[in-house]
């Protein structure tokens, strides 16, 4: 089998398979006849580890993703996998944008790891292609992915909080677990999380306010240009994939990581509002969108200490007390 893995550090957070073990996966999934004849690790991913692989006699490649070992995952980003495998199903809006699942298997029998086989979608990387249009063209891009997160949102759960559970009965409820998962980890890991466990308390304080949140939309948790495809050869921006729908959430749209980008600059991304519609400009979700960066804050500087990144870790700090100054 040509084998291509990403070299890294024996301490990285993110472990390669073996050869063989890919070829049990394989086994696993496909019946013991079941050859890769190749493996290419991409390096794109920062959580799982993602390799494009190709089985005799079948022509498409195939996606495999395996999770980090249950030891490694931060009580705040637990099971990642198995809740983007529960979401299919609430994804239904979307479905011939994602790849289908293949595979799965959570049992640890064969690597001692989640992991999923997927179809490989074909496109580019939207970080790649979408540079190669004037930006003239960009916001067509983003009024496609405003319509794809407003029909994503606009699907109602059965609860608050992951969509694989645990399940909350009020918004307040799992957006005050969540910051005090976040907070948990950043103790595990050594750093400071009083800023973090400052705004739980304030959200306590006030629940009431997240709780003029009575619907359970569905979230897509990390849905933004890193996360989808383009066509690569249309004439102007054309989305033909989704991928990495695993921090699914129901819960208030308003709380997306989807959201909080397309606020995060005044360019072509006002676009995205044209086809998403418009957004609650109320005091209550003006309040309510700040202890959202705060969340959003607390896992960025928990990736960031993940991957070796002591300066963004930092910057973080100075970010959330800027955010705190406001919730005050």
């Amino acid at each position: 089998m040509d084998f291509q893995p990403v070299e890294r550090a024996p301490d990285a957070f993110q472990q390669s398979l073996t050869a063989d073990e890919i070829g049990k996966v394989c086994r696993r999934a496909f019946g013991g006849a079941a050859m890769p004849v190749s493996a290419v690790e991409l390096g794109t991913g920062m959580y799982n580890n993602v390799y494009r692989v190709t089985l005799a006699g079948r022509a498409e490649p195939l996606i495999l993703r395996v999770a980090p070992t249950e030891s490694r995952q931060f009580r705040s980003e637990r099971c990642l996998m198995r809740n983007e495998h529960a979401s299919q199903p609430w994804l239904a809006v979307i479905t011939p944008l994602m790849p289908q699942v293949l595979a799965a298997d959570w049992s640890h029998e064969v690597i001692g790891r989640d992991w999923m086989i997927q179809t490989h979608l074909d496109g580019i990387p939207a970080p790649e292609r979408l540079g190669a249009y004037p930006r003239t063209a960009w916001p067509v891009f983003f009024r496609q992915l405003g319509a794809i997160a407003r029909s994503v949102h606009d699907v109602r759960g059965p609860h608050y909080g992951p969509v694989s559970g645990p399940g909350y009965g009020t918004w307040s409820e799992a957006v005050i677990t969540s910051l005090e998962e976040i907070a948990a980890d950043l103790d595990g890991v050594g750093l400071d999380a009083a800023d973090v466990r400052k705004v739980a308390a304030v959200a306590a304080h006030d629940r009431g306010v997240l709780d003029e949140v009575t619907e359970p939309g569905l979230l897509t948790g990390d849905l933004w240009t890193v996360n989808v495809m383009l066509d690569a050869e249309a004439a102007e921006p054309t989305i033909t994939g989704v991928l990495d729908m695993d921090r699914t959430w129901f819960g208030d749209p308003a709380a997306d990581w989807t959201i909080r980008m397309a606020l995060a600059k005044q360019d072509e991304r006002v676009a995205f509002w044209e086809a998403y519609g418009e957004r609650d400009r109320s005091p209550a979700a003006v309040w309510r969108a700040l202890v959202y960066e705060v969340r959003h804050l607390g896992a960025v500087r928990l990736e960031r200490h993940r991957l070796g990144n002591a300066a963004g870790v930092e910057n973080t700090y100075d970010a959330m007390a800027a955010v705190l100054a406001d919730l005050s």
